[in-house]
């Protein structure tokens, strides 16, 4: 039996030596091996006369494959599983007097190698089966790659897992029509390329990739982006998302929450409109989204502060010249409730209110006042020139223009009034 993951041997002789441990543990591989019947266990600690000798505990690293055997049966002073779900755990022996500390270990797998642990620490008869006590080959090591690139199908691991401590994976080119699961339970992936495949849709579950970071889905045959992975921990790790070359029309409401993007890419897809509340991903320095079908921007992109805008190719529509007018007077009880609750800022959810009422609040329009509207206001269109949100802007068409229509709103006829000199 074995299990791989970070040791670090700490003596507790070194506090009274004036010493301090390392406090950095060492990729390794933990045994439980058959000792020979001619090792000569610590007294004490040996098997019955006539019965086989208890298993023993051997640590090996990557320097030193042949490693450094321990004494399990009655030798055991304490085990610290605090931490046991986040693949943390420390065996402290009594002879050696040692701390053994263990990390960055599957926690399922760590679960099942204490348990036997404790069992050769009572004397108790083993099932699992046990490792001989020889040297670790270079191959066990192979399982703490953090960065793995396949670019073809006859690369492609069928018959074994994927290393779990990968950082990064490459699967492109692999003819992948679906999210293969064996990637979902790789909790140490900071980044995942699935580009050039023919995936059409992905599982929820990549939300739980807490330390997801970047995702390549360039090329691709998927039509929508989720709402559940827009809710999900991507909230907080995600910062470079590739979407291109797909067949996505429109992005849902709450891809603004995944807040932390820095870097976005949506071109060639055929997208008819962006998140109408673009203008809270703060963090965006990169965007692009040339050559799809976009006919204006939405009011809020004026609030992004790019380093780089590439909305080439697109069928930007001419403004308007006369605005649509939704007004109505007085206001119904619905809108002037929504505004009430969007401009005081009071909490809402499916818990509270019915759930088709929260979707008119997660999609309310924001007038130019800063105010909120329903489904009352004046709708306009106006230009904008892109160097306003962005250093540097790629031409939106083949004649040299910078400018693109933007949709505003507008919650009564006197923000319109005001307002009526940006619409000229």
């Amino acid at each position: 039996m074995k299990l791989h993951c970070e040791v670090e041997v700490v003596s507790r002789h070194l506090p009274a030596l004036g010493l301090r441990n390392r406090g950095k543990g060492v990729r390794a591989v933990l045994s439980l091996c058959q000792q020979a019947p001619q090792s000569q266990p610590r007294p004490g600690a040996g098997a019955e006369r006539g019965g086989p000798p208890p298993p023993c505990l051997l640590v090996s690293t990557l320097k030193d494959k042949r490693g450094t055997r321990y004494e399990l049966k009655g030798n055991i002073e304490q085990f610290f599983t605090k931490f046991v779900d986040e693949g943390k755990a420390t065996v402290r022996l009594k002879e050696p007097p040692v701390d053994i500390c263990l990390s960055k270990a599957n926690s399922s797998s760590l679960k099942s190698f204490l348990s036997v642990v404790r069992l050769a620490h009572r004397g108790c008869d083993v099932e699992a089966p046990l490792s001989p006590l020889t040297s670790v080959k270079t191959s066990e090591f192979e399982k703490f790659k953090t960065k793995m690139v396949i670019t073809s199908k006859k690369d492609y691991p069928l018959s074994k897992n994927f290393p779990y401590y990968l950082e990064h994976l490459q699967t492109s080119y692999c003819g992948l029509v679906r999210v293969d699961t064996r990637m979902l339970c790789l909790k140490n992936l900071k980044k995942l390329d699935l580009s050039h495949n023919h995936i059409k849709k992905l599982p929820a579950t990549i939300g739980d990739l807490t330390h997801l970071q970047e995702l390549n889905l360039n090329d691709n045959h998927l039509e929508s982006f989720s709402v559940a992975l827009c809710q999900s921990t991507l909230q907080k790790s995600l910062r470079s998302l590739d979407l291109s070359k797909n067949k996505i029309k429109a992005l849902p409401v709450q891809f603004c929450q995944l807040q932390e993007l820095t870097d976005l890419k949506l071109d060639d897809n055929e997208l008819i409109c962006f998140p109408f509340k673009i203008g809270q991903l703060t963090n965006l320095r990169f965007l692009s989204a040339a050559r799809n079908k976009l006919p204006f921007l939405p009011s809020e992109f004026k609030n992004l502060s790019l380093e780089y805008l590439d909305l080439f190719g697109n069928t930007f529509e001419q403004p308007k010249i006369l605005p649509v007018i939704k007004l109505q007077t007085p206001l119904t009880l619905l809108e002037s409730s929504a505004r009430t609750i969007l401009y005081n800022r009071i909490p809402y959810d499916s818990h509270i209110i019915p759930f088709h009422l929260c979707e008119d609040l997660d999609t309310a329009k924001t007038c130019v006042c800063g105010r909120f509207c329903l489904s009352c206001f004046i709708q306009g269109i106006t230009t904008m020139n892109l160097h306003s949100v962005a250093h540097t802007v790629v031409l939106v068409d083949n004649m040299g223009g910078t400018e693109a229509p933007v949709i505003s709103y507008f919650c009564s006829l006197s923000c319109y009034v005001n307002s009526c000199d940006m619409l000229k």
